[in-house]
Parts: structure tokens; sequence; C-alpha cells
């Protein structure tokens, strides 16, 4: 394997392991949501799962998130396969 898909795979790991941990956050959210009882805030709640829903799918104000995975995987399948993205 050359550097340069090395570098790439590494970097598809990288943002892999960051969604990976987001996604913690949006089910300790959902979870919230889920056992909520008559007398909690509803949506608040749902506010609250759909702010970590974004952040773990646009990285936030300083990360990427799945976006990002998405941009280093389509970059790392372009090196593996050349041919397919013209």
């Amino acid at each position: 394997m050359n550097k340069e898909l090395e570098d790439a795979r590494a970097k598809v790991e990288k943002e892999y392991k960051k969604v990976a941990e987001s996604i913690a956050e949006v089910h300790v959210a959902f979870h919230d949501v889920k056992n909520a009882n008559p007398e909690a805030d509803i949506y608040g709640l749902l506010d609250t799962l759909e702010k970590v829903v974004h952040k773990a799918r646009t990285g936030g104000v300083m990360g990427s998130g799945a976006k990002g995975h998405r941009k280093a995987l389509e970059e790392y399948h372009e090196l593996l396969n050349p041919a397919s993205s013209e």
C-alpha cells in the first residue's frame, strides 16, 4: 500500500472514531427521550437530541463529524479505484 493510500485510510479511521464517539452521545440523548415520563420536558429533551445528532452529523464548530468521514471515505475510495471516479 502506498503512503498516500495509507494516509487516506488513517484519515478514514480517525474520522470514524470521532463519529463513533458522537454516536455514544446520541444514544444517551435518545435514551433520555425514551425514558422520559409524562412530567418530563419532552420538547427540551427532543431539542437536545436534535442538537446532539446535528453535532454527530456535522461535527459542530470545530469538528467534521459524519460529514468529514464521508469526505475522507470518498477520497479513500478514489485512491482505491481511480478509474471509477472519472
